[in-house]
């Protein structure tokens, strides 16, 4: 172990032992990155609707709480512990905020739906102009929809799948022997998934790769593809509706 990272577990030990404030806000600064890195990469949900700024304060609570809570003993990484619940303190904040009506989460289900129905029944991928005549709608209404939309997307590809399953925080650990049932069918869910993103139009699979494979933020991601930070939005809303259309059609017919 370097000596820098024999510094910094003396400092949490200390902090373990003391709870001293110094020590808190000294941990607080060297870890201060990390809101600044989560906020980042949840822009691309919340574009221009929620500040930067606003989202690096939310985060701040949730690395002070990370902080607190942490157990140096447990052997766990404080980055992916604390990463984990700054971003969970960011959408708290946010949906505490009320800022999505529950007519828009309806449209979002709705899109998930026809971008399904299309997909199946002919078996490429919707283009606008289809999910738009499909929706009756212009195609400056329906680009102003999928912006809108974009506001309640925010869950990732990784919180469907643990909201809808109930043992993606299991993964790891996960084998035939001790649960063979969800093993089989997380299997199934991967292998949906990863056909369904091979399958995305071009830009949009682009899209998806570099934010949750790369861990790229929207601003990174806009610079290497060359177009603004808002169409980039409208690409990784595009892709999520066919993405969580398809999975969620599939949880249904397994609960049928």
């Amino acid at each position: 172990m370097s000596s820098a990272n024999n510094k910094k577990l003396d400092l949490w030990k200390q902090y373990s032992d003391t709870k001293d404030p110094a020590i808190r806000e000294k941990l607080i600064l060297d870890y201060s990155h990390l809101i600044k890195f989560v906020a980042g990469r949840l822009s691309i949900y919340f574009g221009s609707n929620v500040e930067y700024d606003d989202m690096v304060g939310f985060g701040v609570f949730g690395l002070i709480d990370a902080i607190d809570k942490f157990d140096v003993n447990k052997g766990v990484k404080f980055e992916t512990y604390a990463s984990l619940r700054i971003r969970g303190s960011i959408i708290d904040s946010i949906r505490d905020m009320d800022w999505v009506p529950r007519s828009l989460r309806q449209k979002n289900k709705e899109l998930e739906k026809v971008y399904w129905e299309i997909e199946n029944q002919l078996g490429h991928s919707a283009s606008d102009k289809e999910v738009a005549d499909r929706l009756g709608i212009s195609m400056d209404e329906f680009y102003k929809l999928i912006n809108e939309v974009n506001l309640s997307s925010m869950v990732s590809l990784e919180e469907f799948l643990e909201q809808n399953y109930e043992i993606g925080v299991e993964l790891p650990s996960l084998n035939k022997e001790d649960r063979p049932e969800n093993y089989i069918e997380m299997n199934e869910i991967k292998s949906l998934l990863g056909d369904a993103i091979n399958r995305l139009p071009e830009k949009e699979k682009t899209v998806v790769s570099l934010y949750y494979f790369e861990e790229l933020t929207l601003k990174e991601i806009s610079a290497i593809m060359k177009v603004s930070e808002s169409r980039i939005s409208q690409l990784h809303t595009k892709a999520i509706l066919r993405l969580r259309g398809k999975l969620g059609r599939h949880n249904t017919l397994l609960k049928e």
